[in-house]
Formats: C-alpha cells, structure tokens, sequence
C-alpha cells in the first residue's frame, strides 16, 4: 500500500490533528495542576486547623506524611517538607483576611513549582498575585519568575519618570507606563569601571537575549544604530525596537552618565525623526526611553513638561552593590595574590 505521506492534503490533515492532540494534552496537564493545588488548597487549610485545635502533638506532620505516602505510593506530594509547604501557601495568602475566590482560581493555575518559589522569595500577598498574573500571562517558566522577583521586578514595573499621560490617550498611556521600569538591572553584564556609551550599548546587544527578557514582555528587537538622514544631515539612533502590544516603534538611548535637560532634547528629537520616516497608519505615536546611569528626579520632571513627544527616563543597574559591612571583611586582589602565592 502506498504510503499516506506522500499526499499533501493527509499531511497537512495530520499536522493539524497532532496540533489539536498537543493542545488536548496541555490542557489536560493544566486542569490536572489545577484540582492537584486545589486539592493543596483544601488540605493546607485542615492541617492549620487540626494544628490549631487538635492536641495531635509536634509529630503530626510526619505522621500525615507517612500515612498518606504508605496509602498513595505512587503519588508525589506527600513528603514531610512538602505538607510543610502546602500549609505555609495556605497561610501565606490568609495572612491577612479571607483571601478571594478569584484569587485562589489564579494561584491555582500555575505549577506547584512556581507557588513555592513565590511564597518563598515575596514579601506579602500583592507581590506575590503580581507574579502569578504575570506567570500566567506570560508563561513564565521557574526560572524566569525567579529571576523576575529576585530582580525586583514588582518594585520597577511602572516607575520611570514620564510624560505618557500629557501626550497619549488613556489607554495606550497606561500601557506604555506598565511597560517601563526604574531601574532596569543589567547585572548580566561584566563591564566594570569606566566604560561609555557604546561599550555598553555592545554589551547589551550581546546579551540581547536577556536584555530582552529585562525590557518585558512585547518588545521586538530591529537594531543598533540605525542611520536617519535629516536635512543634509545624518544621525544614529543607539536602539530601536518594535512594541507588539503597544503597536509603536521604541526608541532607546543609553547615557552612561547623569540625565542632563539636553539629553531629553535629542531623545524628542529621535522620536520625531521616527514617526515622520517609519511610521506608518498602522503604528501609534513613537515612544522615546531614556535610560541612564543616574538622575535629579525634579530635573527629568522639569525636562519632560513641555516636550509633546511620550519620553520616559529611567536609570540602569549593573549589579547589586554590597553592603559596606561585607565590603569591609572582603579580601583585595593584592590579598588574593599574595594568599595563592604563598608570600603571607
């Protein structure tokens, strides 16, 4: 018998139901997480009850634990630590008042992985309902949503300094504000010292993976440098990116150094330069970002009042300073050297 494969239309009718098998199966995994932490749910809640009034003594966890694995071998879940984790995301998010309905139904979307991390790594009940709407969204997977909290991610989102209300309509403002944040860390990067514009306009663009991951989700990458010709004259845009869900191109300029009134200037400057030579019908007004080393809060405010372009100007962190206190116990490099050399 001749092979089926070999006809077009059988092909392109398997690819489509493997589609829909794949899909099936997903959606089975989803709703088998879901009755799995729902179940969680439920169990977190009688273990602090029966915790809290009955007299079952300190061992009452690793008898529960014991029981339960004896009884469902073949189920995973049931280890002492982990009855130890069901009952603190139970009480994580009654800390406190009742917590909603709605809420339960997101926390339970997500993979059991991801719950611990978030109960363990946020500080209240608001971050950590910002990370699983955000998982959710976005599709994070474990090691991305901890990056995103240990990066400080609620605390950034929605801070930079901007104009976005004075020039946009609602909805496109608020949407752009969500999309920046102050400050954005690039402790990616190994660049140390003194260092300009272009070395970490370089550094950024070989790390283009995570800088992307860092600037969220939506931004597409078009390139470095890109070259517009203004009257006899040509300039050099450092980045520029397309927003998918804001449907704008996104100019990004890199300062090394203190935002100075000019730099918001050239940045307007840029942005107009954009709409009137790439934008099209189909795109909204150009959005212009300025990211910088340091800044007078009071001097962008000033800077961006009277600009009719969306600007927004944040700072940039390389990596997390340390404390004085360790600073001090730290070896220096003449240490290290003298210690691998055997001179002390």
């Amino acid at each position: 018998m001749k092979s089926l494969l070999s006809n077009k239309e059988y092909k392109q009718w398997l690819l489509e139901l493997k589609s829909k098998i794949r899909q099936a199966q997903m959606k089975a995994v989803v709703k088998v997480n879901a009755e799995l932490l729902l179940l969680y749910w439920d169990m977190g809640a009688d273990i602090v009850q029966k915790q809290k009034n009955a007299k079952w003594g300190t061992g009452f966890i690793d008898q529960l634990s014991n029981d339960l694995m004896r009884e469902f071998p073949d189920m995973k879940g049931f280890s002492r630590s982990n009855l130890k984790y069901i009952r603190q995301w139970h009480l994580f998010y009654n800390s406190n008042k009742a917590i909603s309905q709605q809420a339960v139904d997101q926390i339970t979307q997500i993979p059991w992985g991801h719950s611990i991390a978030i109960i363990t790594k946020c500080e209240d009940v608001e971050e950590a309902l910002y990370y699983v709407q955000n998982t959710i969204i976005h599709n994070w997977s474990r090691n991305v949503l901890i990056h995103q909290i240990e990066s400080g991610l609620f605390n950034r989102e929605g801070k930079s300094i901007n104009n976005f209300a004075l020039i946009l309509p609602k909805a496109q403002s608020d949407l752009a504000k969500q999309t920046l944040k102050d400050p954005y860390v690039f402790d990616f990067l190994s660049i140390a010292g003194d260092y300009h514009e272009k070395e970490l306009e370089d550094a950024l663009i070989k790390h283009i993976t995570k800088f992307l991951l860092e600037l969220g989700a939506g931004f597409s990458y078009i390139g470095r440098q890109i070259r517009l010709e203004v009257g006899e004259s040509e300039f050099f845009i450092d980045l520029l990116f397309y927003h998918v869900r804001l449907h704008c191109y996104v100019v990004i300029e890199l300062k090394t150094d203190k935002f100075e009134p000019e730099h918001a200037g050239k940045l307007n400057f840029y942005v107009t330069a954009v709409d009137r030579q790439l934008r099209t019908k189909l795109d909204q007004p150009t959005i212009g970002i300025l990211v910088c080393k340091t800044k007078d809060k009071v001097v962008v405010e000033y800077a961006l009042s009277d600009i009719k372009k969306p600007l927004g100007v944040s700072q940039y962190r390389l990596a997390k300073s340390l404390p004085k206190k360790f600073k001090s116990n730290l070896p220096s490099i003449k240490e290290i050297e003298e210690e691998l050399s055997g001179e002390k």
